[in-house]
């Protein structure tokens, strides 16, 4: 069983997902926004509101939806080193200006 430990948008619908395991995997989520529930997060504005909730080690948004984090680490794949160098870049400048205010 995975975890999510963390979680960045990048583009589209694409995820930047941080697993338990310390790596960092790029979901592309697209083919998989329909019905009921996802069918919503087709709306660029709704999708981008993707954030961890730590109670239940996994993606959730606004309007309730979440994924398991098994099929989100099996449909997603290992960032490559010079995506995983932008992404680190950027949770150290996001960890920098949250603990200085």
């Amino acid at each position: 069983m995975h975890y999510i430990t963390g979680v960045r948008y990048d583009t589209d619908y694409r995820l930047h997902l941080r697993f338990d395991d310390g790596g960092w995997r790029v979901a592309d989520l697209q083919s998989h926004l329909d019905g009921e529930i996802f069918g919503p997060l087709r709306d660029a504005v709704r999708f981008r509101t993707a954030h961890l909730n730590s109670d239940i080690d996994t993606v959730v948004w606004d309007n309730g939806a979440d994924m398991s984090p098994d099929f989100l680490y099996e449909i997603s794949v290992p960032l490559a080193d010079s995506q995983l160098s932008r992404v680190a870049e950027e949770q150290s400048s996001y960890e920098t200006r949250n603990h200085s205010e």
